[in-house]
């Protein structure tokens, strides 16, 4: 059968659509083959991550059946997953002892079932029976995908890990909390202020110390309000500071004063960055420690004002050896120059510029030397040298070494001490030897009585062997040897009573004591500076017989001066009496009534006149000074102007000064005022003071008289330029004498005028005083009252 070309179209078209139909069969059977084989690939690989998730899932149907991987068996410590949620207790299945317990497998089931009807979800733990492992659930309505009809969907967690992290972390954080409560505690009962300010600053936690130091309700009341317990200080506040500490992250530590109780106090503030969470803080009050500081400080430089004042040099090293401190006499014992302090140098180096200086002792080996010396900061006791300088220095130096390693140095210069000893030592030897060559026998005794030096002439004196005085006998003894060689043995006592009078009562006695022998021995007893005393005893036997000649003889001179003064006492009046008649006839042919004389005849007359005026004084003088001489001047009382009466005194001598040639010039002050005496004696002392200045000034000279008032007495002065007296001869003026020309004889010296002149001042209670220099003239000072 032929088919015609149609057919064959078609059927070619047939078969070839039936050929693309079963290519793309293929294909698309290849695509679900690939994708199917990717599907069970993420299957599995979705299976083994819920294998190896840390969740496990449990589906619960609504009919009680469950889907969940064998792992979940596993940690449930069943054989196999169950069918049912029921079954979950193990004790249906094997019997065996693994499973949730009955309440918490009934508390799941309830939860489950609430999940199912109300789409709540749901967390609770438990632990299988017989296993220490902890699961999670934690359950809620599955996806209508995953199983529809309001199946819930469970995923088991195992945290036995992190419940076992959990029971640390609930530890530590209870110790933690105890920790805390117990730091809050302390914070709390903390002395200083303490706080905590957050990041802006403000106050969040502050202790009672802080509520107490700014005088708070409490704490919160004292947050909440800011209450500051530091003032603003240089125009920050304390918020201010706590802020620059927290940007900064540095801590901040400053000293500041605030007010406290009443009481301004010290306060050492510090502020601490803590992160991000704040700023801590706290306040100590450092008020004593400061005023200790104050204290130390002050009693540091008392002391170092002390040891400047102290003639031993002090130096002072710290534990490094470091030179902390030397006085001015340790600075200049070695010589150290003040740059030297400006950079203290060790101890070592400060031996090494005491060498340069020449202040330490020579050495062979100076490093082995100095070396031993460092030492002494190790030495359990103090340590004590004698070194002597190249310039004959000698030094005592102490080092004593301090408990903190330290050490201090004193240097003391004894060259001086050792140069008085020798000079002591010399001065003991010598007095010795002066004892012994005394005239008078001395002896010294202590307080307690005892004996301590003697002479040897205190020996012979009192008859004493030396064996005896070598045991330094007490005063008892050696009176009971004194006594048996007396007259009179009781007077023995009177020698201890002077020896007891010298050494304990501090006060000067004396006696006098005869010998067995005859001798008499005069003894006193001297208080000396170093509270022994001195016992003198002297041989006066043959002074004694002296002074008895004497007395008779000074008796006898007595009985010729009163003599001598009545002889002239009467004398006096016999010359007065013929020499008034010679005058009185002389001036009555001076009137005329004898006649008329001549020119010649009238000189004769004023000549005898002038000599009878002349004698009549002489006479006056004389009886005026015997008198004086016997204590029996009489006096008148009558009240004298001073100036008035000087001015007559010196007019009345203004023909002899003008017949002398010289100038008398007369100084009175109006205020030296009055005084009472005899104003005619007075008058006549004054008077010769001044006629003695006329004689002694030469032609052209001058002479002053000067009255001044000073103190309640008045002061007169007569000075002349003449040519002066020496010493010797300025004394014997003063008694009316001089040296004769040929040296061997004296005479008096212008009658009896400044003897005179001196006794008549005296007895008006006044002084008279002589000043001269050979060429300078003479002053005479009288003195009143």
């Amino acid at each position: 059968m032929t088919l015609s070309p149609t057919a064959l179209v078609l059927i070619g078209l047939l078969v070839a659509a039936w050929t693309l139909a079963a290519g793309w069969t293929i294909l698309a059977a290849r695509q679900r083959q690939k994708r199917a084989e990717a599907s069970q690939r993420h299957a599995r690989r979705l299976g083994r991550m819920v294998d190896e998730s840390p969740a496990l899932p449990l589906l619960v149907r609504v009919d009680g059946k469950i889907e969940a991987p064998q792992r979940l068996a596993n940690w449930l410590g069943l054989d196999k997953v169950p069918q049912f949620l029921t079954e979950l207790d193990g004790g249906r299945i094997d019997g065996g002892g693994g499973g949730l317990t009955a309440e918490k497998l009934a508390e799941l089931t309830e939860a489950v079932r609430r999940t199912q009807r109300t789409a709540a979800p749901f967390r609770m733990v438990a632990t299988p029976r017989g296993s220490s492992r902890s699961l999670a659930f934690r359950g809620h309505l599955a996806d209508p995908q995953v199983s529809p009809g309001g199946a819930a969907l469970v995923w088991v967690f195992d945290f036995s890990d992190s419940e076992s992290e959990l029971v640390q972390l609930r530890d530590e954080t209870a110790r933690a909390r105890s920790d805390f409560a117990a730091l809050v505690g302390l914070i709390e009962a903390a002395p200083m202020p303490m706080w905590f300010r957050g990041p802006e600053g403000d106050l969040q936690l502050v202790n009672q110390a802080y509520v107490s130091a700014v005088a708070g309700k409490d704490a919160r009341q004292v947050a909440d309000a800011g209450i500051e317990l530091v003032e603003v200080v240089d125009g920050l506040s304390a918020r201010q500071v706590a802020l620059q500490s927290f940007a900064r992250k540095l801590p901040v530590e400053r000293m500041v004063s605030a007010t406290i109780g009443g009481q301004r106090r010290a306060l050492r503030v510090s502020d601490f960055p803590l992160g991000s969470d704040g700023v801590a803080g706290y306040a100590v009050d450092v008020e004593e420690m400061e005023e200790l500081g104050r204290d130390f400080k002050a009693f540091s430089d008392a002391q170092r004002t002390m040891l400047d004042q102290l003639s031993a040099g002090v130096a002072q090293f710290d534990a490094k050896r470091q030179l902390t401190f030397a006085n001015q006499p340790f600075q200049r014992i070695f010589a150290l120059k003040p740059a030297v302090l400006l950079d203290p140098p060790p101890f070592e180096r400060l031996l090494d510029i005491a060498r340069d200086a020449g202040r330490v002792p020579e050495a062979r080996d100076f490093p082995a030397w100095r070396r031993e010396r460092a030492g002494w900061f190790h030495a359990s006791a103090p340590q004590e040298e004698a070194w002597t300088l190249s310039d004959g220095t000698h030094l005592r130096i102490v080092a004593l070494p301090l408990p903190d390693g330290g050490m201090i140095v004193i240097a003391e210069d004894r060259t001086e001490q050792l140069r008085l000893s020798a000079v002591r030592d010399t001065l003991l030897r010598t007095r010795t030897a002066t004892f012994d060559s005394l005239f008078e026998s001395v002896a010294v005794f202590a307080p307690d009585g005892r004996m301590q030096l003697w002479n040897r002439r205190f020996a012979a004196d009192w008859g004493m062997d030396d064996a005896f005085l070598d045991t330094h006998p007490r005063i008892e003894a050696l009176l009971e040897r004194i006594g048996a060689r007396l007259r009179k043995p009781d007077k023995a006592r009177q020698v201890g009573e002077v020896v007891r009078a010298a050494t304990l009562d501090r006060r000067q006695t004396g006696g006098r004591a005869v010998l067995a022998d005859g001798r008499t021995l005069e003894f006193a007893g001297v208080p000396l500076p170093d509270g022994n005393g001195l016992l003198t005893v002297l041989d006066i036997t043959d002074s004694q017989k002296a002074e008895e000649a004497l007395k008779q003889r000074n008796a006898a001179l007595e009985e010729a001066d009163a003599m001598k003064t009545r002889f002239l006492a009467t004398m006096s009046y016999e010359f007065r009496t013929p020499l008034t008649s010679i005058g009185g006839f002389a001036e009555l042919l001076q009137a005329g009534l004898g006649g008329e004389l001549t020119e010649q005849g009238r000189d004769y007359l004023s000549a005898i006149l002038a000599s009878v005026a002349r004698l009549g004084e002489q006479i006056d003088d004389v009886l005026d000074l015997s008198q004086s001489e016997a204590g029996l001047l009489p006096l008148a009382q009558e009240e004298i102007e001073l100036l008035p009466f000087i001015t007559k005194l010196a007019e009345e001598r203004g023909s002899a000064v003008r017949e002398a040639g010289i100038t008398l010039d007369l100084r009175g002050d109006k205020g030296a005022g009055r005084l009472t005496g005899d104003r005619r004696r007075l008058g006549r002392a004054i008077g010769h003071l001044i006629d003695n200045a006329i004689a002694a000034t030469p032609r052209g000279g001058r002479i002053l008289v000067e009255l001044s008032g000073r103190k309640g007495k008045a002061q007169i002065v007569v000075s002349d330029n003449g040519p002066g007296m020496d010493s010797a001869t300025l004394a014997r003026a003063l008694e009316g004498i001089k040296v004769s020309a040929d040296g061997k004889t004296v005479e008096r010296r212008q009658g009896l005028g400044l003897s005179l002149a001196r006794q008549l001042i005296e007895a008006h209670g006044g002084a008279l005083q002589l000043l001269s220099e050979p060429g300078q003239g003479t002053a005479a000072i009288v003195e009143l009252p």
